[in-house]
């Protein structure tokens, strides 16, 4: 028999790169969101059954699939629905006139575009996709909105009453409804990614998988609206920032600040691409919220040290993206560009008043950038209590360590040490 540990890394493997192809294959053939989801799970239950003695298969995927299909149909034929959902459910050879075809024949794309209707609550279609597209738990995704894991819990149920009651059609919009749907896909292909940069929970500190899943997602829809500049900013964006994927962890899986990474380390073609895609979308349009997020990162990406930051410029475009897209996180951001383009006592002074902001209240980065700027100003212990807040709700194992070091330079030496 097989190692079980080694099975079990298996299935966890498969879960993170396979559940949202399995998944959203089931609802093709269900159009139930609930039913494929039980049969998805079922599915990866199965495995950890089979697996010990079959072995690993060459495709878990492709096995999973399979096995979460015969499941569905086994169901639905079981409870009478076979014949009965079959005339609505089919997607015909050929499609209509409002019917998108290659290179959207994609069913993760079917299911995203299915779970960002505009019947639903933008935060309801984040959130459904997130936890249906991505396979997150529901206590990542409400982490992922800084709300409560039974209020996130509530959402989720509704949005997926909300498709089933409105009979929402499982497909992709048609070419004359499609641009007016993409600034919620954008949403979810972006917080997706963001999921991946910094995972919620667990002991790595991102989770390539999704990160790479919504690479793959923004290139999709960048190649078939091209001249869209929220896509282009998106995917600039996402280019710009995952481009520092090697370099975020020292060789020792330590987290290495933005400060401290090795910039050899950086993908320069996706810097290149990221760069490229910004500065063709801003000169032909007024910026979007996407497109200033990615002109920021470049300003970073392009600095050759940390020292030559234009922290200016940076202060600049968090001024025009307060304008476009306000928001507490947002605003947190702005006050630490000021504190390292004034010093830390100027940010200090815009950061203390976002402690009343509920929004932040479960958000460790305020509480880490409060620490770093007591620390640089020699106010030790209340930097001390500053990393405590930001470690008592942080759940990343990369990030706590971080922490945890700062708190140990705190306790030995009572000093600040380098920035």
């Amino acid at each position: 028999m097989i190692d079980p540990t080694e099975i079990d890394e298996a299935v966890a493997e498969a879960h993170r790169r396979e559940w949202a192809a399995v998944l959203a294959t089931t609802v093709r053939l269900t159009r139930d969101l609930d039913l494929a989801e039980d049969c998805t799970q079922d599915a990866f239950t199965k495995a950890l059954q089979a697996w010990p003695q079959t072995g690993v298969p060459a495709r878990p995927g492709a096995w999973l699939t399979t096995v979460a299909g015969n499941r569905a149909r086994d169901l639905l034929r079981r409870e009478s629905r076979w014949q009965r959902a079959l005339p609505e459910l089919i997607i015909e050879d050929e499609p209509g006139p409002d019917v998108v075809v290659d290179p959207f024949a994609d069913d993760q794309l079917r299911l995203i575009f299915t779970c960002c209707h505009p019947a639903l609550p933008r935060e309801a279609q984040i959130a459904l996709t997130l936890r249906l597209v991505c396979g997150l738990s529901t206590a990542e995704v409400a982490r992922a909105f800084l709300v409560r894991e039974a209020t996130m819990a509530a959402r989720i149920t509704r949005a997926k009453r909300k498709i089933a009651t409105a009979r929402i059609r499982y497909r992709i919009p048609g070419a004359d409804e499609l641009p007016a749907r993409t600034a919620a896909v954008c949403d979810v292909v972006h917080l997706v990614f963001t999921t991946g940069h910094v995972a919620p929970i667990g002991d790595q500190l991102q989770r390539s998988d999704l990160a790479d899943a919504a690479i793959r997602l923004a290139r999709v829809l960048h190649g078939f609206l091209p001249r869209d500049v929220t896509i282009s900013g998106l995917l600039a964006l996402i280019l710009l920032t995952d481009a520092r994927r090697a370099a975020r962890t020292t060789d020792r899986g330590e987290l290495a600040l933005l400060a401290d990474q090795d910039r050899g380390r950086w993908d320069r073609d996706k810097i290149a691409e990221g760069v490229g895609l910004i500065t063709d979308a801003l000169s032909r349009q007024p910026p979007t919220a996407y497109g200033v997020e990615a002109a920021i990162a470049a300003v970073h990406a392009e600095a050759a040290t940390w020292a030559e930051t234009d922290w200016n410029e940076i202060v600049g475009l968090y001024d025009v993206l307060t304008r476009l897209r306000p928001s507490p996180v947002v605003t947190l951001n702005r006050s630490i560009a000021i504190g390292m383009r004034d010093g830390p006592a100027a940010g200090l002074e815009l950061l203390d008043p976002l402690l009343d902001e509920p929004a932040l209240a479960t958000y460790p980065y305020l509480s880490a950038a409060r620490a770093d700027f007591l620390r640089r100003l020699g106010r030790s212990d209340q930097a001390r209590a500053a990393y405590q807040e930001a470690l008592a709700i942080t759940d990343n194992e990369t990030e706590r360590g971080y922490l945890q070091r700062r708190l140990a330079e705190l306790g030995q030496t009572g000093a600040p040490g380098p920035g």
